[in-house]
């Protein structure tokens, strides 16, 4: 790879080269310049080459047009140009002054003489040309000379960029086993150099990493297939290193790089295949019914929807006691169990499996075919089963007079394990709740144990369980349905309660009441009922019953006139009987109340009159009226009074000596000290006063004041005083003590 310093070089030299084949003229309009020969009267996007400038005729140069090239890399300032002017004479007096885009940072000019010069290198791709103005004035008024005048500095391209992948790196895919030159993707590099001038800009492509499988196109940059038939399944990726050169690939060209990474896409070219002829599997007789009982897979090289398949059963014994499905998760096969495996039926059963591609390509079916067979055994394990009844719903019918004990039916069960071992039954109590039932526990036999009543329940769910004797863990369950058989043993009754009214201006053969009976019995016929007056009052002459012969029946009236101040109300027993055998009957009794009606029929009022009481005047009523509010007030006087009477507080004899004792509290003085005590009292155990007086106060007079006779309370002889009499000496022994 050349330089940029090299091409820089080279494009020097050239130009140099062109100066010496080409002498510079001068203008001879009012300014001048010289620069190195060209055609300078073409636009700058369009340069000549310059081997077709020696067959040109020479002609005037257009001063407004200079040329400088980039990079350079000298160590002296760049000659750009000169300016001259007429008016100059070279005395001095003409001063030369520049003015624009870079004037003084980039150009400078020389006052004097007009050169013009680059100070700094310059990059054609950052700006490719400057628009300056240059003007000649008087050095010392600095009065323009000539007008100003306008020109441009265009700089020329080197090939100092190389080209870059803009978009890359770059990720493509093709389909495998794609045929020799399937386009896989187009890169695409550009160059910053002027596309305009030379072949700095012309780029080429080729393949520096990735042959032989992929090929470029050296104009396009398209990429594209260079074997064919590449296997994804020996390998699915390539990564490739495209390279852009500059100068149409020549030496001394720049150049860039990318990776392309190829990624090889699946197609449906593997056919799926089993990786054995047979399996082998083993399940318990127990399994439950959908269980997986295997699953089975076919190899399929391919990936994604190409890698699906289907699997069905195509052979074997067994009918409809397996199934196969797909999971789209794993593409697995798996065999379902649809029915209860039995050992002691069939111990072993052989299934045919085939798996098919879900999706085939026509493009690949000389690859098939797309499916493939094998063969799966799968062998049924004995268990320890619980015992099986023959019947798994057994229906039964019982009367519902059958008495205590009756038999019902049997149930029988087996063990499929052992065909001789015994077997015990029972009633799962939560569907007997009551009892109505037992179970022979060695014969199975169900008989009745309390008296049944269809219409409480007329069918029993019964669960029956069978266990066996050796392991009783081992339960099986059967069903026993009971249906309790109707019998006449509820008489009818009236349908609803109901409430007859019977107008006062009814006429005879007025129909007031229609009435039905219900009958909890359910005869297999159906119901018929027989209505009727009870006996006592058939030959009444006041109401009749007609049977209407369809279970109702029909309440007329056999005359008029009735009255509610002479009866109110009306009492008929009516006899419903019904059509079982034997036949059941219930008198049943309809209230008839009679009302005062409206012309239309309507019940008014009903019930007995109320009488209003007459022969008082309203002066008696008054009078006494005053006689109870007089009771009444005196009622509350006597009430008030009894309030205000003060009733002694305690009345217990007991409690007045001991208040007697209590009050002797201060020192003993002998037997002579009889101030503290009534000593009557204390003399008298065994008598009491009477209770009316109180005794709960202290008296006013000392307690050995002598009372009058006439005065003296009465005393009630005890027979033996037993509670207070030791209470008292023990008083007195302590007041002894302490003298």
């Amino acid at each position: 790879m050349v330089s940029k310093a090299t091409a820089v070089t080279d494009v020097i030299l050239a130009l140099a080269l062109l100066a010496l084949l080409f002498p510079s003229q001068e203008d001879k309009g009012c300014w001048g310049l010289n620069v190195a020969p060209g055609d300078l009267e073409k636009s700058p996007r369009s340069d000549p080459d310059p081997w077709e400038a020696l067959h040109r005729h020479k002609r005037s140069w257009v001063w407004n047009q200079f040329f400088v090239l980039e990079e350079y890399t000298g160590n002296e300032p760049l000659y750009v140009g000169k300016l001259h002017s007429d008016v100059d004479k070279g005395d001095g007096k003409v001063k030369y002054v520049l003015t624009g885009e870079g004037a003084t940072s980039i150009f400078t000019i020389d006052e004097n003489t007009g050169d013009i010069h680059a100070t700094k290198r310059l990059d054609r791709e950052a700006q490719a040309y400057y628009t300056l103005q240059a003007q000649a004035v008087d050095r010392f008024t600095n009065v323009p000379v000539e007008p100003r005048s306008e020109f441009v500095v265009k700089v020329q391209d080197i090939n100092d960029n190389e080209p870059k992948f803009v978009d890359g790196p770059y990720l493509a895919g093709v389909p495998e086993m794609s045929p020799l030159g399937t386009m896989v993707v187009q890169v695409a590099a550009t160059d910053a150099d002027d596309p305009t001038y030379g072949n700095s800009a012309r780029v080429v492509y080729s393949v520096i990493h990735g042959q032989p499988y992929f090929s470029v196109e050296p104009k396009t940059g398209v990429i594209r297939t260079a074997l064919p038939n590449m296997d994804r399944e020996t390998r699915d990726q390539y990564v490739l290193v495209i390279q852009a050169k500059d100068m149409v690939g020549q030496m001394g060209g720049l150049s860039g790089t990318t990776s392309v990474t190829v990624m090889l896409t699946d197609v449906n070219d593997n056919p799926p295949r089993f990786t054995h002829k047979s399996y082998q599997y083993t399940v318990l007789e127990s399994l439950p019914v959908q269980s997986v009982v295997a699953r089975i897979k076919a190899a399929d090289a391919d990936i994604g929807s190409n890698a699906e398949m289907d699997y069905r059963i195509v052979d074997g014994d067994g009918p409809g006691l397996f199934n196969i499905t797909t999971d789209e998760n794993t593409q697995e096969g798996i065999i379902i169990l649809l029915k209860p495996l039995d050992f002691e039926t069939k111990s072993g059963f052989s299934l045919k499996i085939e798996a098919t591609n879900r999706n085939i390509d026509s493009n690949f079916l000389s690859l098939g075919p797309f499916s493939d067979t094998a063969f799966v055994k799968v062998t049924v394990e004995d268990v320890n089963e619980p015992p099986i009844f023959s019947t798994p719903l057994s229906r039964m019918v019982v009367s519902e007079d059958a008495k205590v004990g009756t038999s019902i039916g049997r149930l029988s069960a087996h063990d499929p394990d052992n065909i001789n071992g015994a077997i015990r039954y029972s009633i799962d109590r939560n569907t007997d709740l009551e009892r109505f039932f037992n179970v022979d526990a060695s014969s199975g036999i169900i008989s009745t144990a309390k008296v049944l009543d269809r219409e409480a329940n007329s069918v029993h769910n019964l669960t029956i369980l069978a266990m066996e004797s050796q392991d009783p863990s081992q339960i099986g369950k059967g069903i026993a349905l009971i249906t309790v058989l109707d019998i006449n043993d509820n008489a009818p009754v009236f349908a609803i309660d109901y409430e007859t009214l019977l107008c006062e201006n009814a006429i005879p053969g007025q129909v007031i009441q229609t009435i039905s009976a219900v009958d909890r019995d359910e005869p297999p016929s159906g119901h018929r009922f027989f209505f009727s007056l009870a006996a006592p009052i058939a030959g009444n002459l006041n109401f009749t019953l007609r049977d209407n012969k369809d279970n109702t029946a029909s309440i007329l009236t056999k005359r008029g006139g009735f009255k509610r101040r002479e009866q109110p109300v009306y009492r008929l027993p009516v006899l419903i009987l019904d059509s079982g055998n034997p036949a059941l009957s219930s008198t049943n009794t309809l209230s008839v109340r009679v009302c005062e009606c409206d012309s239309d029929g309507v019940a008014l009022s009903c019930g007995a009159v109320a009488y209003t009481a007459t022969g008082l005047s309203t002066g008696a009523l008054l009078a006494i009226l005053g006689c109870i509010i007089t009771l009444l007030v005196m009622v509350l006087l006597i009430v008030t009074m009894r309030r205000r009477r003060k009733e002694p507080l305690i009345l217990d004899e007991e409690r007045d000596i001991r208040e007697n004792i209590v009050r002797y509290d201060d020192e003993g003085g002998g037997e002579e000290d009889t101030e503290a005590f009534d000593m009557v009292t204390l003399r008298n155990l065994n008598i009491i006063r009477d209770p009316n007086v109180r005794r709960d106060v202290t008296p006013d007079t000392p307690t050995f004041f002598h009372y009058p006779s006439a005065s003296r309370p009465p005393y009630k002889s005890l027979p033996d005083n037993v509670r207070m009499k030791p209470c008292v000496q023990k008083t007195l022994k302590v007041s002894d003590f302490r003298l």
